[in-house]
């Protein structure tokens, strides 16, 4: 479980920061030169090349894929209800999946520890479906939708309280 948590930190993190960093270096005659930082006024002048701007484009693309998995669906305690926030969430999942029309996905349903291990089971079914049925409304193929329910099993936060309970009551988002 700790280890899921820190992959998924590791990805969301450390990631796009050596993308970052590989993507300022330059090469020349096939040596890698030396990356500098440089004030704004100090920057070159001359216009990008049209490989920079592909590149760009990419790590936005790349930026993009991360904040889809990375934006966990919240509920309020015993609840699969979507509030205000979660539909928000959900757009902006349900936008990047019209965009990326290959892509498939698996809605993990999640509770917090307080309730059976059955009740919470349903329940994190309940919160995946519900999800799943929103994504379906705004556009969304159905048949690139699956759902799976873990319950209390996979909590993002093992404390004991409220923070972490909140943590925990979510869906999330993984590509298949």
């Amino acid at each position: 479980m700790l280890r899921k948590l820190w992959i998924i930190l590791t990805l969301v993190l450390v990631v796009p920061g050596l993308m970052t960093m590989v993507s300022c270096a330059t090469q020349t005659g096939g040596q890698q030169t030396e990356t500098t930082t440089t004030t704004p006024s100090e920057a070159p002048k001359k216009p990008m090349a049209p490989a920079a701007d592909t590149s760009g484009a990419d790590r936005a693309k790349e930026m993009a894929r991360n904040q889809f998995l990375s934006e966990h669906v919240p509920y309020a305690f015993d609840s699969a209800a979507l509030s205000p926030m979660a539909q928000n969430i959900l757009k902006r999942k349900a936008a990047w999946l019209n965009d990326n029309p290959g892509v498939s996905a698996v809605i993990q349903g999640h509770c917090d520890e307080r309730g059976t291990a059955e009740y919470n089971l349903a329940l994190g079914e309940r919160r995946a479906e519900s999800a799943r049925a929103y994504l379906v409304d705004l556009g969304t193929s159905s048949a690139r939708l699956s759902t799976i329910s873990y319950g209390e099993e996979r909590p993002l936060d093992p404390r004991s309280n409220e923070e972490a309970w909140a943590k925990n009551r979510r869906s999330q988002f993984v590509i298949k």
